[in-house]
């Protein structure tokens, strides 16, 4: 919005109606950075006991592949243990190349956050990015399905 100056012919400087927005719109944006500056600072990173799931259980496969990461932190598919360096290898061969095959991971309770990371990067490096993470069903959880199957 330009304004004009009109002069008057008693020397006065004629009235300008208009709302200057400029410095309305300064303070937005310094406030708008203002916030996109503080919000990332606003996550903190907080120590959590997660509870347990009560959710309805997912239907299983009819064969479904496990992956059990066991407390010595020796690996598993299906009831075969399986060296880390052969890993991948192994896999292919159970799934049959499949890439879009879900793998059910399961691990002990004694096993670290990190060490259950470890195996799903070696999942994903072999090129499987399905994953099932396989719990126990909590007391009060939903009545299990009509055909028996139960999470290990």
């Amino acid at each position: 919005m330009a304004g004009s100056m009109h002069k008057a012919m008693d020397n006065d400087l004629e009235e300008n109606h208009e709302i200057n927005v400029t410095p309305f719109i300064d303070v937005i944006l310094v406030l708008l950075i203002i916030f996109m500056v503080a919000a990332p600072l606003a996550t903190v990173d907080v120590n959590v006991d997660l509870p347990g799931s009560t959710a309805t259980p997912a239907p299983r496969p009819e064969t479904p592949l496990f992956l059990t990461l066991k407390d010595d932190l020796t690996l598993a598919i299906g009831n075969d243990s399986v060296p880390r360096e052969g890993f991948a290898g192994t896999l292919d061969a159970r799934t049959k190349g499949d890439k879009q095959a879900r793998i059910f991971l399961r691990a002990d309770k004694a096993v670290g956050y990190g060490d259950l990371m470890e195996v799903m990067n070696l999942l994903r490096g072999a090129g499987y990015l399905k994953i099932a993470l396989v719990g126990l069903e909590e007391a009060g959880a939903a009545a299990p399905p009509a055909n028996g199957a139960r999470a290990p």
